[in-house]
């Protein structure tokens, strides 16, 4: 296995590498296919290197109150309505909450579902990453949406991964990103932060005569050779010397430095915190600037965890002091996807893992809320600019167009080019459809 470098620190060996450094280098698996594999791939001209759709997915820790965001609710009794207002947007009779008038300026430019139905009241990002509940999808090995891509896709540009997971650790742990399920390990989302980063260039104190030592090792391939399987790495040398090159390259490290991009578009997008919010993710907006510059570099698909949404207690003062970051970052994508022309090929969904509840408790917050939710979509070629589906006049109940949650999912699918009903194989190899038959793309939107 080859070891190229890593930082320093405790529990590290004695070349600086850490033992999960150690591990990777020498498949460096991120999110997919190895970089030697990556390289076979496009040695063959597999055409999944040639796609360039995209999917950004904004999950929000911990359900947003649809009724004081997208779905406002002004003529809903006492104690049901809220402290908001609704705001006209650009597409006329279209009202969204006054602390969104950013977005709504931009309501052309995106589709609003308010009528999600199917979700059960679990805190986790499983229903939204995998499509079912965290016990079915543990259970039955459900990958992650993205997992499932970088497996049938395999990545656009070798030196990016396909799929790139930028959500910390968060305290709650059904949060947290969902695994990759019979996808296999090799297919798991990138982490690009510690060492996973740390792999991608070398250190700057690093002299060249001592990088040229490390590159001398290829010529070593033999020993490792002779200790596995012989079919393993047959005909690899020369992908294995690519894979070093991708290595000493900085370009998906450049990706993710958003100092590299201008001021300006950084501060529209609001840059934020990446210190977390309760037991949910941190509101940091740079990472949504980060998803557009790793999708630009290759990516097929970027997840990241955004804010804290459950608010039982406090939810309009909560609402009052978030909201205005979540506006600006949001708007600031969906326009800048549009001025770098990846509106017709990125996908961009932001949602939750459920509703609140219509009635306002005794703590001025908002319970759980399964039977209905919202989601924002944007972006992948499709036809924005409108609301899909209705609530009763508290927001309680689908009232027209209900859309069942993987629906949203299957529509990911199809603007990917991919199957949402596709075959993939459990560990019994059993046939597994990615998502039921019933399941199909929302019509109003492709």
């Amino acid at each position: 296995m080859l070891t190229l470098w890593g930082p320093g620190g405790k529990g590290r060996y004695c070349d600086g590498m850490s033992r999960r450094s150690f591990i990777q280098v020498g498949g460096l698996a991120m999110g997919g296919l190895s970089l030697p594999q990556m390289f076979a791939a496009g040695a063959r001209g597999d055409s999944a290197l040639d796609a360039r759709k995209s999917v950004i997915m904004i999950y929000l820790t911990g359900g947003l109150a649809h009724q004081d965001t997208v779905d406002p609710k002004p003529d809903a009794p006492e104690g049901v309505r809220g402290e908001f207002k609704p705001i006209a947007t650009s597409l006329p009779g279209v009202f969204l909450s006054e602390l969104m008038p950013r977005t709504a300026a931009i309501m052309d430019k995106v589709a609003i579902i308010r009528s999600l139905v199917g979700q059960v009241d679990e805190h986790s990002s499983f229903q939204s990453m995998t499509g079912f509940p965290m016990g079915i999808s543990q259970r039955e090995g459900r990958p992650h949406f993205g997992s499932i891509v970088s497996k049938i896709q395999g990545p656009v540009n070798p030196v990016v991964p396909p799929f790139v997971d930028l959500a910390p650790v968060m305290q709650h742990r059904p949060y947290n990103t969902p695994g990759p399920g019979m996808a296999g390990t090799s297919h798991k989302g990138a982490k690009m932060e510690g060492d996973d980063l740390a792999l991608l260039k070398p250190p700057a104190d690093m002299a060249p005569d001592r990088f040229a030592g490390r590159r001398d090792l290829l010529g070593r391939f033999d020993a490792f050779r002779n200790s596995v399987d012989g079919s393993a790495v047959e005909g690899m040398g020369s992908c294995y010397k690519q894979a070093f090159d991708v290595l000493t390259s900085d370009a998906l490290a450049k990706a993710l430095d958003v100092e590299r991009e201008d001021p300006t578009l950084r501060a529209r997008y609001g840059i934020g915190s990446p210190k977390h919010l309760g037991d949910g993710g941190p509101m940091w907006n740079d990472q949504f600037l980060i998803a557009r510059r790793l999708v630009e570099a290759g990516a097929r698909c970027v997840t990241l965890s955004y804010g804290f949404w459950d608010t039982h207690g406090n939810n309009f003062n909560h609402l009052r002091n978030v909201m205005p970051l979540f506006d600006q970052g949001v708007s600031a994508l969906v326009q800048d996807l549009h001025a770098r022309g990846l509106d017709r090929d990125c996908t961009l969904v932001v949602w939750g893992e459920f509703g609140r509840t219509p009635k306002i408790n005794a703590q001025a917050g908002r319970d759980h809320w399964a039977p209905v939710n919202s989601a924002i979509l944007a972006g992948g070629g499709m036809k924005v600019g409108q609301v899909i589906g209705s609530t009763d006049k508290i927001g309680a109940h689908a009232a027209a167009r209900p859309v069942h949650f993987r629906d949203v999912l299957a529509t990911v699918y199809h603007n990917l080019g991919l199957d949402p009903h596709a075959v993939l194989h459990d560990k019994g190899n059993r046939p597994v459809n990615i998502l039921p038959p019933e399941n199909e793309p929302i019509a109003e939107l492709i």
